[in-house]
């Protein structure tokens, strides 16, 4: 008897420090995991990492400008830069307007005709040995020399811009689709050919879905392209816009005013490129590459 009452008191100890080990284990892992969920929280985040970049990178202007005693005709500090923007927020503000409606729309128009370039050169060489010289040629010929032609045959409005911003953007978009539409599977185009679909049927449940990761890697290149487009255009001649105000600033040597306008240069590009990446991932979300790692 008294030998079955040790062995329930051992059984009832041992049960016991089962369960505190349990416990303590589970505390553990919840203290490890709120640590680890917040490390991969900072990790896949595509916010608080470049902000960070930023704030270490303009720390580090601010220290330099002040220890080395750069003159502010020079290199201002980026605090009196934002000081400026803040201030005169409501005077950039439609310049900023202006030249995001360049860029967008060159952006749009030089994508949708290099869009259907693509389509019909990826469905014929000869078209394609044909019309991309020409392509070629346009890519490769500084816009800033075609700049002062634009200006006199459509005037000092937004049309040369826009002009030029599709210029820029056209070329990397036509050799992305080309690209896209070709690289197809070779096994599901003979299949849907054995089941007699027509060119179109091809194209839209093949060719286009297979397209689109190289479509959108170039729209992220073409909408930065479109902004420098806007701007050289504004260069060229104009009486607003951001790229005109950065040349006025220039002139008069009124820095910040400058360094501002930059800023706002900045702020749309990055705007822009992560407006197309957001839609990217929306319409991706199917696709590898768009797999996170755990």
């Amino acid at each position: 008897m008294m030998r079955q009452t040790i062995l329930e008191s051992d059984n009832k100890a041992a049960a016991a420090a089962a369960v505190e080990a349990v416990q303590l284990t589970k505390r553990v892992q919840s203290t490890d995991s709120g640590r680890g969920g917040f490390k991969a929280w900072f990790a896949q985040s595509s916010f608080f990492p470049p902000l960070l970049a930023f704030i270490g990178l303009f720390l580090l202007w601010e220290l330099g400008v002040r220890l080395f005693n750069i003159n502010p005709l020079v290199l201002p500090t980026p605090s009196s830069v934002l000081v400026e923007l803040v201030s005169e927020f409501t005077f950039y503000l439609p310049h900023t307007w202006v030249t995001l409606y360049e860029a967008v729309i060159g952006f749009l128009a030089g994508t949708l005709i290099a869009f259907i370039g693509g389509i019909l050169m990826a469905h014929s060489r000869l078209l394609e040995r044909t019309l991309l010289p020409i392509a070629i040629l346009a890519n490769v010929t500084p816009v800033v020399a075609i700049a002062p032609l634009l200006m006199i045959w459509f005037g000092f409005g937004a049309m040369p811009k826009i002009l030029i911003s599709a210029i820029i953007t056209f070329f990397p978009m036509l050799v992305n689709s080309i690209t896209g539409f070709r690289s197809i599977d070779e096994n599901n185009y003979e299949f849907m050919r054995s089941l007699h679909a027509s060119k179109l049927e091809i194209f839209m449940k093949l060719r286009l879905p297979n397209s689109l990761p190289y479509l959108f890697s170039a729209a992220r290149t073409c909408v930065s392209l479109s902004v420098i487009g806007a701007v050289v255009g504004e260069w060229s001649g104009a009486t607003e816009g951001l790229g005109n105000l950065v040349m006025l600033a220039g002139n008069y040597m009124q820095m910040q005013r400058m360094f501002a306008a930059i800023l706002m240069l900045a702020i749309m590009g990055i705007f822009l490129t992560n407006l197309v990446r957001l839609i990217e991932r929306k319409v991706l979300s199917w696709h590898v590459s768009e797999q996170r790692n755990d």
